[in-house]
């Protein structure tokens, strides 16, 4: 085994514990989260020993692993009664509940095969996601007020690497994506943990001054893509390095470049094409525009999983409507490896980004005390699901709409328009 892989992989474990979730001494730890996926992939199992080795030694109180594996979820596409598809073992939700509940940490370690359900009924496969994302929800609704530690992080699988890099021999294909993995999460730095220290100083200082502009909107101008957004009032601009309601700052993605907050969900009025291909639960949606009115997506088109796509749109009342605006500059070290990675953490992170469903109540002020009613009345959305999608590219200009119809740049050709300290 090359010697320097696992200094990188003990790194990645350490900076994931330590800027990602920011764990804390007496905290239970939850790896593998049921929600995006069935658990943690089983060629995790190098990095997820090391992760649980190091919570201990940090204090952590009791650590547990959900498992899962692809393969086990096709054969139940292939193989069983589709009047079964609607079971969900309770158990899965009762534990992720109890965390979230207790004020324990959560990761979800993302790493599946963007085409695993390729060919499977549609029908069947929106039938089992509405069913997780139901059973789910209670606690998802913790992360969505940002009431605990969580974090999210990408491992390497076979499957997956040879969809990112088809022209790599097999043998090399898993070597290189761990490559590009510790390149976006700075783990090539001489001091990771400094440098992440800098990168999170400057997206905050972005944060900072898009909150003193207080925007009535933003209108999004690309090839494909004219479309306005409303910005609701008390709307708050923030990256994935957050704090939790006891006061523990945490790191939400690892990698991440994006600033984000929420638009309101009844004023999208345009149209918005994805500039990127999207996996999502094992369904890969490409070449797709959506067309809104009034903030509901009135229109689909998709070269592929225009069928699925659709399914998502009608999960629920909130399904397609917008829950997330976010901003990353083009030049970002993501994009600048110059990889489609068909995995939302880091695709999303590489280019500007909406996301369908539901938006995080932090993003509101006073958003995390607020009932659903409160938050929906005000403009937030409500919705089990919450999907990103990307649109920017280096042909992408976005506008500030101030106050009495002031237009001012955001970002011109992929880049950001202002200066921060």
């Amino acid at each position: 085994m090359d010697p320097n892989f696992e200094s990188k992989l003990e790194a990645y474990a350490e900076l994931t514990l330590k800027v990602g979730l920011n764990l804390q001494s007496g905290q239970r730890l939850l790896i593998g989260v049921p929600v995006y996926n069935t658990g943690v992939p089983l060629e995790a199992a190098p990095l997820v020993r090391l992760l649980v080795a190091k919570a201990y030694q940090m204090g952590a109180r009791y650590v547990d692993v959900i498992w899962g594996d692809d393969e086990v979820l096709l054969a139940r596409f292939e193989n069983a009664r589709p009047d079964t598809l609607m079971e969900y073992p309770s158990w899965k939700a009762d534990v992720l509940l109890d965390y979230v509940q207790q004020g324990d940490a959560i990761l979800t370690v993302l790493g599946n095969d963007p085409d695993l359900l390729k060919g499977q009924n549609p029908e069947w496969v929106s039938r089992v996601r509405k069913t997780v994302l139901e059973c789910t929800d209670p606690a998802m609704e913790y992360v969505r007020r940002s009431a605990i530690n969580w974090s999210v992080i990408a491992v390497p699988v076979k499957d997956w690497a040879a969809k990112v890099l088809p022209d790599i021999a097999p043998a090399e294909q898993v070597k290189k994506l761990w490559d590009a993995i510790f390149i976006t999460c700075r783990l090539d730095q001489l001091n990771p943990v400094a440098a992440w220290e800098v990168h999170l100083r400057q997206l905050v200082s972005r944060c900072e001054f898009l909150n003193e502009k207080r925007y009535l909107g933003l209108r999004f101008i690309a090839p494909g893509t004219d479309i306005t957004l409303g910005l609701p009032e008390g709307h708050v601009w923030t990256s994935a390095h957050m704090t939790n309601q006891k006061g523990v700052p945490f790191t939400a993605n690892l990698p991440t470049e994006e600033i984000f907050t929420l638009p309101h969900k009844e004023k999208a009025e345009g149209i918005v094409r994805a500039s990127m291909p999207l996996s999502y639960g094992g369904t890969l949606f490409e070449d797709f525009t959506l067309t809104f009115h009034e903030g509901r997506v009135v229109q689909v088109q998709a070269k592929k999983g225009e069928e699925m796509l659709r399914k998502l749109l009608e999960v629920d009342e909130g399904s397609c409507r917008l829950g997330e605006v976010a901003l990353v500059p083009h030049p970002s070290p993501i994009a600048q490896i110059g990889l489609l990675f068909y995995n939302i953490l880091l695709d999303e992170n590489a280019a500007t980004h909406l996301a369908l469903g539901s938006a995080y109540k932090f993003s509101l002020e006073s958003g995390r005390s607020m009932s659903d009613e409160d938050f929906a009345a005000i403009g937030g959305n409500r919705s089990m699901v919450h999907i990103d999608f990307m649109i920017g590219s280096q042909e992408m200009d976005v506008d500030g709409i101030a106050p009495k119809g002031v237009i001012e740049p955001v970002i011109r050709q992929g880049k950001w328009a202002f200066k921060v300290g």
